[in-house]
């Protein structure tokens, strides 16, 4: 191993500390280093200077540890002694913009009770950090890591929302964009100055020439907003990676430097209480000529030395991989084979998002089992992020060119997905649009509300008691959906109330020229206030969420250690999955049709349902002859026998 400053390096950093958190640092590097090392070795390995920045990674997470504040200490020693703290199926998750929630931080702290009358224990917080002026992706164009968007307040209104979260059992979870900053952001302006260090953050080329060629292989993401990958500075003369938006500059991390800021960073904001980390958009982070620049290797190394960063410095605190992309590369962020255990702790499970909505359209579930059938088991202490929606749009690519739905019409297929969600189809039920929709390519993504997309705002528009039913059911059972599949399931602001499209977000410059801002509505407290009445739509839909709710944190069968696996229930309207492990089996049954359904006696005795069949959701027991009926939208978690298969 290359050599290490001696602890005594350490003294002036710990010499108001206690010994015994210096002890403790020391042991954990010392434990850790092999696994900081050896993804380090391989992005860095064959530089002359390798040793120097190993060494300015361990300095990093030295000065981190040392000026870690005594209640995120005794947070590191519990969550080591509980490791499987966010595995429980008490977790649940809620995710909102803060100005869009409650206007500041320090409002936030004020609606905390309504968090808990939710049952939330982990909340993501859309971009906080100091953004870009003007256009800046809804806060993902950072201009400062190290300042707080002033108008939700400042770094101590952070330390303090951090602190009474915590005191009231709910984990804080901040977006960390690391594959880009603002071009406004103190580095890119040092670089258009002509600082040759700062230049070596970003990636740049004198003129078009390799441009051309990355551009061959490499995809669009916003073909009609922001077409191609790269962007002309008039101030360097030189063309500048931009992934995302021309004022978002893609970061260079075969720069060792730009890896030590990004950790330093990191570090920092987990001492103001950060618990989870959403690492932005770390598909994009390693770029090679001839791919698509995606999920390159390196990229898996970076992940492994942020994860041996915070085993070292900070051990309490997750990372959480945004990693969007098709079924044979998801699970690899959370670590396969030799790695396991050394990337993310969670990932959004962005294929069963999908596969949900697929399914809910088409009332059929044979896609979603052979797609979800070929993820591999992920490492024992990880777990998925499960959503319905968040405030991105629905991305049908998730789903293109796997063999299941190839099979299933591939590219036709998601077409119609496409325009039924966007409402052009007779048969459709939903109100959203359809989003960076380029000539060449007629499937991208969908927009709109949980509300919009399932029927439930226009039903409530119009009076319509029946179809607010029929909604209300589509809502509900794909929350069951999450709910029992396994890891954090994720609310998005207002979902659980209903809240429609935001049809004004056109009037505001910021925002017109992007789609999404659609299903990122106000929080609209006065409907909220409607969740008290039984009768009403919202008190009927909110009522049914805290249900499910009560019912997962009761379920402890339902802890991500449990296997996860589909099976048949004979009936392609009815999906099917078994959650089994050391604290009990569950077998949840959902019905994606408009009509009644049933599952025969005899697949039900085959996974382990007793004649006496127990329902986890609506706390009921039955004793179904010859079949169990589900009604229309109609879910059921039912206990099962805890044999010794294990799932897939």
């Amino acid at each position: 191993m290359a050599p290490l400053t001696s602890f005594a390096s350490f003294d002036a950093l710990f010499a108001d500390t206690p010994a015994e958190y210096r002890q403790v640092f020391e042991g954990r590097l010392e434990h850790f280093r092999s696994q900081l090392e050896a993804p380090m070795r391989r992005l860095y390995g064959e530089r002359e200077d390798f040793d120097h920045w190993l060494q300015r990674v361990v300095d990093v997470a030295a000065s981190a540890a040392a000026e870690r504040h005594h209640d995120l200490r005794v947070l590191d020693r519990q969550r080591l002694e509980e490791a499987d703290w966010f595995q429980r199926s008490d977790m649940i998750g809620y995710t909102c913009y803060v100005d869009r929630f409650a206007g500041d931080l320090g409002k936030v702290v004020e609606k905390i009770p309504y968090l808990k009358e939710l049952g939330v224990t982990y909340l993501h917080l859309l971009p906080v950090l100091a953004p870009r002026e003007g256009e800046n992706d809804g806060g993902y164009a950072i201009a400062d890591y190290r300042r707080i968007n002033p108008q939700f307040g400042a770094m101590e209104d952070l330390r303090w929302l951090a602190g009474e979260l915590r005191r009231n059992g709910i984990s804080l979870c901040l977006d960390l964009v690391c594959n880009h900053t603002a071009d406004t952001h103190d580095w890119a302006i040092k670089a258009k100055a002509g600082e040759s260090r700062y230049q070596d953050y970003y990636h740049l080329f004198p003129d078009r020439s390799l441009p051309d060629r990355f551009e061959a292989t490499v995809a669009e993401l916003f073909p009609q907003s922001a077409p191609g990958n790269f962007t002309y500075s008039s101030e360097m003369e030189a063309w500048v990676w931009t992934t995302f938006y021309g004022y978002q500059w893609d970061l260079n991390y075969s720069n060792p430097a730009v890896l030590v800021e990004m950790l330093s960073i990191m570090l920092d904001l987990a001492n103001l209480g950060v618990e989870v980390f959403r690492l932005d958009a770390v598909i994009y982070m390693w770029k090679r000529l001839g791919t698509d620049c995606t999920n390159q290797p390196e990229v898996h190394s970076l992940l492994q030395v942020f994860r041996a960063i915070l085993k070292i410095a900070a051990p309490a605190v997750l990372l959480k991989a945004e990693a969007m992309v098709t079924p044979q590369h998801l699970a690899k962020y959370l670590g396969l084979g030799e790695s396991a255990d050394l990337e993310c702790h969670l990932g959004y499970h962005n294929v069963l998002m999908v596969a949900l909505w697929a399914s809910l359209a088409k009332g059929d579930v044979t896609l979603m089992g052979e797609i979800l059938r070929t993820i591999p088991p992920i490492p024992a202490g990880t777990a998925w992020i499960s959503y319905i929606r968040c405030h991105d749009d629905i991305g049908w690519s998730a789903l293109e060119g796997t063999e299941p739905t190839e099979k299933a019409g591939g590219h036709d297929l998601l077409k119609e997905l496409s325009d039924f969600y966007a409402g052009k189809l007779d048969s459709s039920f939903a109100a959203g649009r359809s989003f960076q929709v380029a000539p060449e390519h007629d499937v991208h993504g969908t927009n709109g509300t949980l509300a919009a997309l399932t029927g439930f705002s226009e039903a409530v528009r119009l009076g319509d008691k029946a179809e607010i039913d029929f909604a209300t059911r589509r809502i509900l059972l794909l929350y069951a959906m999450i709910f029992g599949f396994g890891g954090i399931p994720l609310i998005y602001m207002g979902d659980e109330i209903g809240a429609p499209n935001d049809e004004t977000y056109r009037g505001r410059s910021a925002e017109a020229g992007d789609g999404r801002w659609l299903h990122r509505p106000f929080m609209d407290w006065d409907a909220a206030e409607a969740r008290h009445g039984p009768t009403t739509a919202q008190g009927r839909l909110f009522a049914g969420v805290q249900r499910l709710v009560k019912a997962r944190k009761s379920a402890f069968a339902l802890h991500a250690q449990a296997s996860t696996r589909v099976v048949e229930t004979g009936n392609d309207h009815v999906f099917g999955y078994l959650r089994r492990g050391a604290r009990g089996a569950v077998l949840v049954l959902a019905n994606f049709s408009a009509q009644p359904q049933t599952v025969a006696r005899a697949c039900l005795d085959q996974l382990g349902v007793s004649r006496q069949v127990y329902d986890w959701i609506s706390g009921t027991t039955s004793c179904p002859d010859d079949s169990l009926c589900l009604e229309p939208y109609d879910s059921l978690w039912l206990e099962a026998a805890n044999g010794d298969e294990t799932g897939t």
